[in-house]
């Protein structure tokens, strides 16, 4: 497994995700030193033997590196980790190492244990992002400013309603991972074919003792080679990952010189090696580089979740570094995103200015629909686009082209002043329910956050 320093940490490793070989060789051993407790609570191990293997079972004992070489002689680290293990504790508690499970066992409950612990972190991060969405959705739910469609100018929206969609997609990634983490994360207890034929008719009693003891779920059956909960998992952080990559695609868009909508917070941050008047979105690219290897290691689960009979040959190997990587990318993605959304500052001026720039052709949806009920839909609109043509090959606004030639005489037979125009292109005039779809995600919000934090 990777470890959770180096070169690149600090993009991609950001925030308090471990997924390194200490945590995995912690949680491998936490779960061998639970199964001794859930051994001895079932009178199939000597008393104080889980008191003797829990006190042994501290990562910092153990060489994670010698056991990986080691590991390339048993296809997984557990084997060389239960005979180092053994060794560690007194003889008498030394049958309570190991009793009953199979490697995949231990793996699969340590990957449990190490997204459980990941899943809080992430669910922590995208609650602080959540909030500071909820408090630019809330701050500008009446800033008006351009909308654009296909990358380009449309009708005009709110950033609030901007704010909103962001906070709306958190919140929902943040259902989507707590029920995970509440349902989904369950012990793997099953023995070496799923029948725990090994303790006899002790097995599922064990296997709930087990399950108590690292407050995991306990399930149905063993699922040695049904991945769905890998999968659900997997899903549940992706949809985390993708929220926070369009809310940092949408930065980088309106961060940009020509835009100049927002710009991130905080000082020393966003300079260029060779330019240095830049000053570059560091956080949201940061999340783009950590969430655009999300779809590939999300991929590679699903294709691993086909395994054969009741163990895999080679499909669950594949799934533990591309499990790592996902927790800890998506941990740094929600890391840096309630950070960016903290931080980010909207200038509501240049929105304006940017939007009276635009020279009213955003409005010509809403001009013609106050002729339409006169010329008709299809006249009301080639008119509209007539004199929108003709005032783009000029220069000209569209509330000028609307007021001369061609166009005005159809607006005066119509019975529409001049006064009528200039209100149809007033843009606050025209932003429909953004108001009140604004209002109904941050009171969606108050609610899940009430409910997720009681």
């Amino acid at each position: 497994m990777r470890t959770d320093g180096g070169l690149f940490a600090g993009i991609f490793g950001r925030g308090g995700v471990r997924t390194g070989d200490e945590a995995w060789l912690q949680a491998m051993l936490d779960t061998e030193a639970a199964l001794a407790r859930a051994l001895e609570r079932a009178d199939l191990a000597e008393p104080g033997a889980g008191a003797a293997v829990t006190a042994a079972a501290r990562a910092g004992a153990f060489d994670a590196a010698e056991l990986g070489r080691q590991a390339a002689l048993t296809g997984n680290p557990v084997p060389p980790l239960v005979r180092a293990l053994t060794a560690a504790v007194p003889p008498w508690a030394a049958g309570a190492v190991h009793h009953g499970a199979t490697s995949q066992d231990i793996l699969d409950t340590a990957a449990m244990l190490v997204a459980r612990d990941a899943v809080e972190v992430v669910l922590a991060d995208l609650a602080a992002a959540a909030a500071a969405a909820a408090g630019l959705a809330a701050a500008h739910r009446d800033t008006i400013m351009i909308g654009r469609t296909l990358l380009q100018q449309a009708v005009p929206v709110t950033f609030g309603l901007v704010a909103a969609g962001w906070l709306t997609a958190i919140d929902e990634a943040r259902q989507g991972l707590a029920r995970v983490r509440g349902e989904r994360l369950a012990v793997q207890f099953g023995g070496a074919a799923g029948t725990l034929a090994a303790l006899g008719d002790a097995g599922p009693r064990v296997a709930v003792l087990l399950a108590g003891e690292l407050g995991l779920a306990t399930p149905l059956l063993p699922w040695h080679t049904d991945r769905l909960r890998i999968l659900e998992l997997a899903a549940g952080l992706a949809a985390a990952a993708a929220a926070l990559g369009k809310i940092a695609r949408d930065v980088t868009l309106l961060a940009q010189s020509e835009v100049a909508e927002v710009h991130e917070g905080g000082t020393g941050r966003g300079g260029s090696s060779a330019m240095p008047h830049k000053r570059n979105p560091v956080a949201a690219v940061a999340i783009l580089s950590c969430t655009r290897r999300v779809p590939g290691l999300l991929a590679t689960l699903a294709a691993a979740a086909e395994q054969e009979h009741q163990r895999a040959a080679g499909a669950w190997h594949s799934e533990w570094e591309p499990l790592a990587d996902l927790l800890r990318l998506t941990g740094s993605a929600s890391s840096w995103g309630a950070e960016l959304l903290a931080g980010l500052v909207v200038d509501a001026r240049r929105m304006r200015a940017n939007l009276d720039q635009a020279g009213g052709f955003p409005l010509a949806e809403r001009v013609a629909g106050l002729l339409a009920p006169h010329l008709g839909p299809a006249a009301a609109h080639d008119l509209v686009a007539a004199a929108s043509a003709g005032a783009a090959a000029r220069g000209a606004s569209l509330g000028d082209a609307l007021k001369s030639g061609h166009a005005a005489a159809a607006l005066t037979a119509a019975g529409i002043s001049p006064d009528q125009v200039d209100a149809a292109l007033d843009p606050a005039g025209y932003l429909g329910s953004a108001a009140a779809f604004t209002d109904a995600a941050l009171a969606a919000h108050r609610l899940l956050a009430a409910r997720l934090d009681s």
